[in-house]
C-alpha cells in the first residue's frame, strides 16, 4: 500500500511516523510545501526576540533525521497542483526545478493545514507588510529586524500569534500597538478575561486599538502611515499581520472533496472525507465539540497531533474514532498567563442556551507561604444539570493547572457537583488545602441550590452597592454612590438597609461579598454580590484602549528619580508583603509609617497585582511621597517617603509659582459655538507650554459622546429615553443662537472651513494629542445614564475632587 501525505509539520508528520511504527512494509511519501519539514511553528516568536537564541531547536526533525528513522520518502519544497481522485493520481511540482510530475497513491491525507488570512486593503502590498506562518515568515521578520533596527511596530490583530508577535519584539526594544477589529483582544476567552490582558500590555507599554481597522496604507520613506476607520492615523516603521488563518483547503475544494461555508474539509468520526480513499487532518479540517455537539475551526497543534496518529490506525485497518476538540488553548503575555478550555459564555448567548456563570479571585497556593499571587477564574455551567461548558482563567502562577483540571473534566464527563470532591496535590508551596478547582464546586452549588446569585459587570438592575470593605479599603477606592458597611459592622448596621429594595454587596475578590450576601439574606434582604469583586469590576470598567502609541504615559504620582534622593534613601526600612493579599500590603504599609519619622523610606515588595495602584492612590490621599514604583518579575516594588518631600511652605510657594503654568475650564454647555470656544482656548493655552484640563459636566458631556455609538451595557428606560433626547457627539451639538433648524451651524461649518479653521473634532483630537486632559464628571454620567464606553477614547473619569486637584493649582478657571 501506497500512502501519500500532502503537508508535514503536526499532522502530516505526525501520521507518517505513527504509520511507520505500525507498519514497516506501507509505502509512506510525504510532500512538503516549505523547506522544513517538521517544525515548532508555536515557538516562531520566541526566536525573533532571542529568547530561543538557537534556530536549530525549532526544527524538530530534518529530511534526512526523519527519512532515515522511519525509512519515509520526505519531499520538500514540492507543491501539489491538483488531486485526481478518479485515477488516484496528483499532479506535482518541485518548486527549485519547476519540474512538474504525477504520483500515484491508494490512501491521500490532506495536511495543508491553515494559510494566514490578508485583508484587502488599499496600499497594502507584498513589500511593506510581513505574517508569521513558518520558518520562512520567521527568517524575513529576524532579518528586517537586524538590518534595519526599527524604533517601533504595529501588529494587526490581537490573537495568539499577535499577542506572540507583539511581546517578542517589545523584549527586543521595539515600541509596539496592536490594532484588532472586535471590542477585545484574544477573543477565544469572555470579555472581561480579556480586559486583564489588556491591563498587561498597557503596563508594558503597548498601544491598543480595538473596535478599529486599517483603510489605506500610504508610505513616506521608510515608514507606512495607516489609517484606521475610526478616522486616526499611525505612522509605523515596521507592520505585521496577524489577522487569524483560513483552512488551506483549495485542493480538496477543486478536487471535488465537501468542504463546508468556511472552506473547512467536513471529516466523519474516523477523519475520513468524502472520498473513501482520503482523509483530512489538522487545521485544514472541521472539527466537532462534543460539549455543545457544534461543528467549529478550531486550528490548535495538540488536536492535530492526536488527529495525526488516529488516521495512521485507520488506514492500517483499525477503527479509531476522534472525539473532537474542546478548544484548550494557553497564551503568555509577558509576565501573565491566560487559558481555556471549552466554550465562552459569548458563544452560549449567541446560540441561546441557557447557562450560569462565576468568577473567583484565589491565591494560586496558600497566601501565607511566599510570593502567592491571585488567579483569577471563569467557569460556565448548566444551571439544571451541573453540565461544564467551559472555564478560564488568567493569573502569574497556575493558571495552566486549573484548566487542565476543568478540560479532563470536560473530557470525563464530570459535573460541576463533582469538582468539590477532586483531589489535587498540596502543600503550602503549590497549593492550598482547597483548590480554586473545589471552590468552584462549592460556588456552584451556592448558586444552584441557595439561589446565591451573582451581580455582573454589565447587568442593567437599578441596585444600591454595599462595600462591604474596611473603611481604609474603602477610602482608597471605591465603587461611585457605594455605602460603607464592613462586614464585621454589617450585623449591627442592619437598620440602615430597606428590604423592599435590592442591594449589591462587593469586596475585593468576592469572599467578605460572600459572607455579607448570607448574613443580609438570612436576614430577609433582596442581595446580589458582585461577580469577581472589585478586582474584576475595576479592571473591566476602565477603558481597554491605549492610544497613546509610541510615547510612555506619565504617572498620575509624581515620582522623584534623582541624585538628591537616591543619597537620601541609604537606610532604607524594608517591607515585605508578598503572598498578602488586598487590603494587606497597605495596611502593612499604614503601620509601619504611623511608627516612623517624616522624611524616613521605605520599600515595599507585594506579589498583589492591585497594589501598584492602590499604593499610588494611597500616598496621594495621605500626603506622603512616591519615590519610585516598578512592576518586574511579577513583584511590584514601591519606594515611599513619609510625608511631603518639602515643606508645607515650599509646597504654597511652588503651587503660586507654578499657577502660571496651568489652565482649567469647565464645560457645562454643549452648545457648538460654545464648547468650539473652550476648545480654542484650551488649544491656546497647550500652545502656550501650558498645562491644561478640561471637566465636563452635564450638558457638555454629548460634545464627548461618540457618534453612531451604542452602549453595550444595559440601561434603564429613563435612561434609554435620556439619551435618545440628547445630541451624540460632537457633529450633532446645536448652535446656543441662530441655530434656525441646523442652517446656522451649516453656515457656520461652511465659514469656518472656507477660513481653513479647525474643526470642533479635530481640535478636540489635537488636544488630547498634545498631552491635554479630559474629565468627564461621573456624578452627571450617573444622573443622564451615559456609560463609559459612550465616550471617546483618551477620557478620563472623576467627580468634583479629582478636577479641583487640578484646579488648585491653576492660574484661572473658566466655567463654560
Amino acid at each position: 500500500m501506497k500512502v501519500v501525505i500532502i503537508g508535514g509539520v503536526a499532522g502530516g508528520a505526525s501520521t507518517a511516523a505513527r504509520l511507520r511504527r505500525l507498519n514497516e512494509n506501507v509505502s509512506i511519501v510525504v510532500l512538503e510545501k516549505s523547506g522544513y519539514v517538521s517544525f515548532a511553528n508555536c515557538g516562531l516568536p520566541y526566536h525573533i526576540s532571542g529568547v530561543i537564541s538557537e534556530r536549530e531547536r525549532l526544527l524538530l526533525e530534518s529530511v534526512e533525521s526523519l527519512s532515515s528513522k522511519f525509512n519515509i520518502d520526505i519531499r520538500v519544497k514540492t507543491e501539489v497542483i491538483s488531486i485526481e481522485r478518479s485515477v488516484k493520481k496528483i499532479t506535482v511540482q518541485n518548486l527549485d526545478t519547476g519540474e512538474i510530475y504525477e504520483e500515484s497513491y491508494d490512501k491521500l491525507v490532506i495536511s495543508t493545514g491553515a494559510e494566514s488570512f490578508i485583508p484587502g486593503i488599499k496600499g497594502l502590498t507584498e513589500n511593506n507588510y510581513m505574517k508569521l506562518r513558518n520558518i520562512e515568515d520567521m527568517d524575513k521578520i529576524v532579518k528586517y529586524v537586524n538590518k534595519h533596527k526599527p524604533k517601533n511596530a504595529v501588529v494587526v490583530g490581537g490573537g495568539f500569534i499577535g499577542i506572540e508577535i507583539v511581546e517578542n519584539l517589545k523584549h527586543i526594544g521595539i515600541d509596539l500597538a496592536v490594532i484588532e477589529k472586535a471590542n477585545q483582544l484574544m477573543t477565544p476567552v469572555d470579555y472581561e478575561m480579556a480586559s486583564f490582558v489588556h491591563s498587561e500590555l498597557k503596563r508594558s507599554d503597548i498601544g491598543i486599538y480595538l473596535e478599529s481597522e486599517i483603510i489605506e496604507i500610504t508610505e513616506n520613506k521608510n515608514e507606512k502611515i495607516l489609517k484606521l476607520s475610526t478616522g486616526e492615523e499611525i505612522t509605523t516603521e515596521m507592520l505585521i499581520i496577524s489577522i487569524g488563518v483560513n483552512p488551506d483547503s483549495k485542493l480538496a475544494i477543486n478536487a471535488g472533496i465537501k468542504t463546508n461555508d468556511r472552506g473547512s474539509i467536513v471529516v466523519n468520526e474516523y477523519l475520513g472525507t468524502s472520498d473513501e480513499n482520503i482523509y483530512a487532518v489538522g487545521d485544514v479540517v472541521e472539527v466537532n465539540n462534543p460539549i455543545v455537539n457544534d461543528k467549529m475551526f478550531i486550528p490548535l497543534a495538540g488536536p492535530a497531533n492526536k488527529q495525526g496518529r488516529i488516521v495512521a490506525e485507520n488506514i492500517i485497518g483499525r477503527k479509531s474514532k476522534y472525539n473532537g476538540t474542546i478548544g484548550t488553548s494557553i497564551l503568555k503575555v509577558f509576565d501573565l498567563t491566560i487559558a481555556a478550555t471549552g466554550v465562552t459564555e459569548k458563544y452560549l448567548k449567541s446560540k441561546n442556551i441557557d447557562h450560569k456563570s462565576f468568577i473567583i479571585v484565589k491565591s494560586n497556593h496558600a497566601s501565607y507561604y511566599p510570593n502567592s499571587s491571585d488567579i483569577i477564574f471563569k467557569l460556565i455551567f448548566d444551571r439544571k444539570n451541573g453540565k461544564i461548558y467551559g472555564a478560564q482563567s488568567v493569573g502569574y502562577e497556575g493558571v495552566d493547572k486549573r484548566i487542565d483540571i476543568i478540560a479532563t473534566a470536560i473530557k470525563g464527563n464530570l459535573t460541576v457537583f463533582d469538582l468539590k470532591e477532586i483531589e489535587v496535590a498540596y502543600a503550602p508551596s503549590f497549593n492550598s488545602a482547597k483548590d480554586i478547582v473545589n471552590y468552584a464546586g462549592f460556588m456552584s452549588e451556592n448558586i444552584i441550590y441557595d439561589e446565591m446569585d451573582l451581580y455582573k459587570w454589565n447587568s442593567d438592575k437599578q441596585v444600591e452597592f454595599i462595600d462591604v470593605r474596611t473603611f481604609d479599603e474603602y477610602e482608597i477606592d471605591h465603587i461611585n454612590g457605594a455605602k460603607n458597611i464592613p462586614l464585621n459592622e454589617i450585623r449591627n448596621r442592619l437598620d440602615e438597609l430597606d428590604k423592599n429594595k435590592e442591594y449589591v454587596v462587593y469586596c475585593k475578590i468576592g469572599l467578605r461579598g460572600y459572607n455579607a450576601q448570607r448574613i443580609l439574606k438570612n436576614n430577609g434582604y433582596n442581595v446580589l454580590n458582585l461577580d469577581g469583586g472589585l478586582t474584576v469590576y475595576k479592571n473591566v470598567m476602565k477603558n481597554q484602549n491605549n492610544k497613546k502609541i509610541f510615547k510612555k504615559k506619565e504617572s498620575d504620582v509624581k515620582m522623584i528619580e534623582n541624585e538628591e534622593n537616591k543619597m537620601k534613601i541609604d537606610n532604607i526600612i524594608k517591607l515585605d508583603t508578598c503572598g498578602l493579599q488586598c487590603p494587606g500590603p497597605i495596611l502593612k504599609v499604614k503601620e509601619l509609617l504611623l511608627n516612623l519619622n517624616n522624611g524616613e523610606v521605605i520599600e515595599v515588595i507585594s506579589t498583589d497585582q492591585g497594589f501598584e495602584s492602590d499604593i499610588k492612590s494611597w500616598v496621594k490621599k495621605n500626603k506622603n511621597t512616591l519615590i519610585s514604583i516598578k512592576n518586574e518579575n511579577k513583584k511590584i516594588t514601591a519606594i515611599i517617603k513619609k510625608g511631603n518631600r518639602i515643606s508645607n511652605a515650599e509646597v504654597l510657594n511652588m503651587k503660586n509659582e507654578s499657577k502660571m503654568d496651568k489652565s482649567t475650564m469647565v464645560v457645562f454647555s454643549g452648545d457648538f459655538d460654545k464648547v468650539f470656544a473652550s476648545l480654542i482656548i484650551a488649544n491656546g493655552s497647550l500652545a502656550m507650554g501650558n498645562e491644561a484640563t478640561m471637566f465636563f459636566t452635564f450638558w457638555g458631556l454629548n460634545a464627548l459622546r461618540k457618534n453612531n455609538y451604542n452602549t453595550k451595557l444595559k440601561k434603564s428606560v429613563i435612561e434609554k429615553i435620556f439619551c435618545m433626547m440628547m445630541p451624540k457627539g460632537l457633529t450633532k451639538l446645536r448652535l446656543s443662537k441662530m441655530h434656525y433648524f441646523g442652517l446656522g451651524k451649516i453656515m457656520m461649518n461652511f465659514v469656518m472651513k472656507s477660513k481653513n479653521i479647525e474643526t470642533l473634532e479635530s481640535l478636540l483630537h489635537e488636544f488630547l494629542k498634545n498631552g491635554g486632559k479630559i474629565i468627564a464628571c461621573t456624578m452627571s454620567m450617573d444622573v443622564m445614564g451615559i456609560k463609559n464606553d459612550e465616550l471617546i477614547e483618551g477620557v478620563e473619569f472623576g467627580g468634583v475632587a479629582t478636577y479641583m486637584d487640578d484646579a488648585s493649582d491653576s492660574n484661572h478657571n473658566l466655567f463654560i
